[in-house]
């Protein structure tokens, strides 16, 4: 009995340390996106800013 109640427990914590590491990263991926589509906008506007400070020549 009391090897059982070990096993339950053991298989209970590494369920929970499971759920813990889905949930990091799960937010890791939604913060990785964000920081993705800052980088993609700040990179657009510093494009168009450079394209207009130097005009192309034809």
């Amino acid at each position: 009995m009391r090897a059982l109640l070990w096993t339950v427990g053991v298989i209970a914590a590494i369920l929970v340390l499971l759920g813990l590491l889905l949930e990091a990263v799960r937010w890791l991926v939604i913060i990785g996106i964000i920081a993705l589509a800052a980088v993609i906008v700040l990179a657009s506007f510093r494009g168009r800013r450079s394209a207009q400070n130097y005009p192309s020549r034809r």
